[in-house]
């Protein structure tokens, strides 16, 4: 389930209640938190099958943008476009099995050309052959208008959901195990 959290001009429309719903809330807003509920549902959706290790499902779900940014919740350097081969798709299904999730929206951001989605990423699952656990992560996925659909070009995910001590954070930054 998602919870949305509105901030900014949304905040101050919602602040507007008092005056007739006409004023409050325009066509244009109203349109634009359609469009960023739809884009939830649909993340929502896609990061289930992806978890499930159900790539058949997420390719039909995501549009992935030529110039898409990931940076992995494993750390490592940004990784640029994404290999839509089978293999690789067969490989990450192997990956990821059994995972089950919920979606908690801490924020939106939305312009006629951008959708910013801060989320949480609430899960339970398989990850590398590793029994299920606990493997929630913080994340951010940025959309972007290509005609009339929205284009997926950039996820940044980490695991740092629970918070973690100075020290441990400066090991992380070291690169010590």
């Amino acid at each position: 389930m998602s919870k949305l959290v509105r901030g900014g001009r949304r905040a101050f429309m919602a602040g507007l209640s008092v005056l007739p719903v006409s004023v409050a809330r325009s066509a244009e807003n109203l349109m634009e938190e359609n469009v960023v509920a739809a884009l939830i549902r649909k993340a929502e959706m896609k990061n289930a099958a992806f978890i499930r290790g159900d790539m058949a499902a997420w390719s039909m779900l995501v549009r992935i943008a030529p110039d898409f940014t990931l940076m992995q919740p494993f750390g490592g350097p940004t990784s640029f476009g994404f290999d839509a081969r089978p293999e690789h798709l067969a490989e990450l299904s192997r990956f990821f099995k059994n995972g089950e999730a919920t979606l908690e929206v801490v924020q939106t951001y939305a312009s006629d050309e951008l959708i910013v989605l801060v989320m949480i990423e609430r899960q339970r699952i398989e990850v590398g052959g590793l029994p299920a656990q606990d493997w929630s992560l913080r994340v951010t996925e940025v959309y972007r208008r290509h005609g009339s659909e929205w284009q997926f070009v950039h996820r940044h995910a980490d695991p740092l959901v629970r918070h973690v001590s100075l020290q441990q954070a400066a090991a992380l930054a070291r690169g010590a195990e």
